[in-house]
């Protein structure tokens, strides 16, 4: 086990493993605080940062992400954060108390999950976004159109179609942001959420093919190497549904794929095929959204967006169902499941009718 962080952790997140099925001292050897530097693929080698070298048969990377540093002028100000790690985390939270300002950038799913906390700790948030709506890219109008609702209900200034062209300082401290608009926004604290880049480098830099910015593997988890696997964050599987690499950023994939890996470490045979899952939960709202869907042609809502309580499809053009999300509704997730795995075309019309059961639709 190598790892550049401080202590053997869970999902990268700094959390020390303290139960025996996590850490087994007499069964594995731990490199901890060193960084990889080197592969080289021929040897069967890795070498790291402080000179040394290990010999490996089956090798399994799981670097996951970090946050993605747009060059922005005053990003490195103090006051400016960025979240992957509890460090930034326990940082940004001493920032959010009642009666501050806090401004970030970006509108995607850390964005608004931080605005909802924020807001819930009386701080006053204003959230910059370039698209014409949050998660724009990710959920399509209908749905934008809801959290932009949810959040300006809240009380966050939501600054869409515009772009930041500085955070300003004093004294080398961040103060606000200056809009490509000309407004600027006074702040206390900064925060940049604008995604998160894969952890790559010296696995591209061995010659492993990438794919969806990540390292492309079969279903299996085995890189363009038949000796090296890949999970998490940086692994853009094949996926025997889809036909098309994905790689998703969620903790689900971090928990599940590591056992598919380590399976064909050991020579058994398997195959990763759990659909793409996320969730979030903001304010009063939960969502779960299960699913493929990039390249939709149409989208159904069965329920109420005005109350937001309601299921989502996203189907392709011949009426099969790529993706769903339920929102404030706590069923129906499996039976979502079976309709896109059968990959039948569905009856629009009853997809829409909350009338008709999905189970019936799944059946």
């Amino acid at each position: 086990l190598w790892t550049s962080q401080s202590q053997v952790s869970q999902a990268g997140q700094a959390l020390p493993c303290i139960n025996s099925p996590c850490h087994r001292p007499n069964r594995e050897t731990s490199r901890l605080g060193t960084e990889v530097t080197t592969l080289d693929r021929t040897a069967h080698m890795v070498a790291f940062n402080d000179g040394d070298h290990e010999h490996y048969d089956k090798l399994l990377l799981a670097t996951g992400s970090r946050a993605r540093k747009p060059p922005i002028p005053g990003a490195d100000a103090h006051g400016v954060y960025f979240l992957r790690t509890v460090d930034d985390a326990t940082a940004l939270l001493e920032q959010l108390t009642d009666g501050r300002r806090l401004a970030i950038i970006g509108a995607g799913w850390i964005g608004l999950e931080v605005a909802a906390s924020a807001r819930g700790l009386g701080t006053d948030v204003t959230v910059v976004e370039s698209a014409a709506l949050p998660l724009l890219s990710s959920l399509g109008r209908e749905a934008g159109e809801v959290f932009a609702g949810l959040h300006r209900d809240n009380g966050v200034d939501l600054r869409l179609g515009t772009t930041v062209d500085e955070i300003t300082t004093a004294d080398g401290k961040a103060t606000g942001l200056r809009l490509g608009d000309g407004t600027t926004i006074t702040a206390d604290a900064v925060l940049v959420a604008v995604g998160a880049m894969p952890n790559v480098g010296f696995a591209e830099r061995s010659g492993l093919v990438i794919a969806d910015g990540g390292l492309a593997v079969d279903e299996s988890l085995v890189t363009s190497d038949s000796d090296i696997y890949a999970v998490g964050d940086i692994a853009a599987a094949e996926h025997p549904l889809f036909g098309v690499p994905i790689r998703t950023e969620h903790w689900a994939n971090a928990l599940k794929q590591p056992a598919v890996a380590v399976d064909g470490m050991l020579g058994n045979s398997g195959s990763y095929d759990e659909l793409p899952y996320f969730f979030t939960d903001q304010y009063d709202l939960g969502m779960e959204y299960v699913g493929y869907a990039p390249q939709y042609q149409a989208s159904v809502t069965r329920g109420d967006l005005g109350t937001r309580e309601f299921t989502m499809f996203w189907l392709d053009g011949g009426h099969r169902v790529l993706a769903g999300m339920n929102v404030n509704i706590w069923e129906g997730l499996d039976d979502i499941k079976k309709i896109i795995r059968s990959q039948r075309p569905v009856d629009v019309g009853a997809l829409a009718d909350p009338s008709v059961k999905l189970s019936d639709l799944a059946a």
